[in-house]
């Protein structure tokens, strides 16, 4: 008897071992989107203060960020392919997403040689309402490390130069703050049907557009 007894207070401890992992994941789920691309991050983290300016020349500034949900990429014009190949595809998703609003902007860590024409003529190129960020060394390695975007400079023979950074799209919304992350490689497709199920958590200004 007491056997079965005891059997039966494991079967229940364990029903409620299962309810309450059961409970728990759900909760968990409540969190964010599950993406296929990406991740969500478990806590948002607010963007720094800062001023760069943009391609126009005007300043721009975390309130500018919040504007709208936006996709951040850091980069420089004189990358040979993992800036100009990631901006086709953001690019392609741009037109595609179904979020009101939605920035898409390119922040330089090369402020020697990316000035705000240079950068304007760059991400046009790509797509007319790109925005390109520029600004002092000090206030974009500050931003940077915000993000957790590693950046070096990288001495050449000759005397040129070049930039070693990460490879991160960064997804934010209404409020500036970063709450996902994609990283290479970069699917369109993918990254479209991430959007989508991301936009109910963007914001009010995310609202879908048809």
């Amino acid at each position: 008897m007491r056997s079965l007894r005891s059997r039966w207070l494991l079967l229940a401890a364990a029903l409620c071992a299962g309810f309450a992992g059961f409970w728990l994941a759900s909760q968990l789920d409540r969190g964010g989107p599950q993406l296929a691309s990406g991740t969500w991050l478990p806590r948002s983290k607010a963007v720094i203060d800062f001023q760069l300016t943009d391609s126009s020349g005007r300043a721009f500034t975390q309130r500018d960020l919040a504007r709208a949900p936006a996709l951040v990429f850091f980069g420089f014009t004189h990358c040979p392919d993992v800036c100009p190949t990631t901006l086709v595809k953001l690019a392609q998703v741009h037109r595609q997403a179904r979020i009101g609003g939605l920035q898409v902007l390119f922040i330089s860590v090369d402020p020697q040689r990316d000035t705000p024409a240079v950068l304007g003529t760059y991400v046009h190129a790509f797509d007319p309402q790109f925005q390109g960020l520029t600004g002092d060394p000090q206030t974009i390695a500050r931003l940077a490390a915000n993000f957790g975007v590693a950046v070096n400079r990288v001495e050449l023979p000759g005397g040129d130069y070049t930039m070693d950074h990460s490879a991160v799209v960064f997804v934010l919304d209404d409020s500036a703050r970063i709450v996902a992350i994609f990283t290479p490689p970069f699917d369109v497709a993918a990254l479209d049907a991430d959007l989508a199920r991301a936009a109910p958590y963007l914001g009010a200004k995310a609202h879908a557009t048809t």
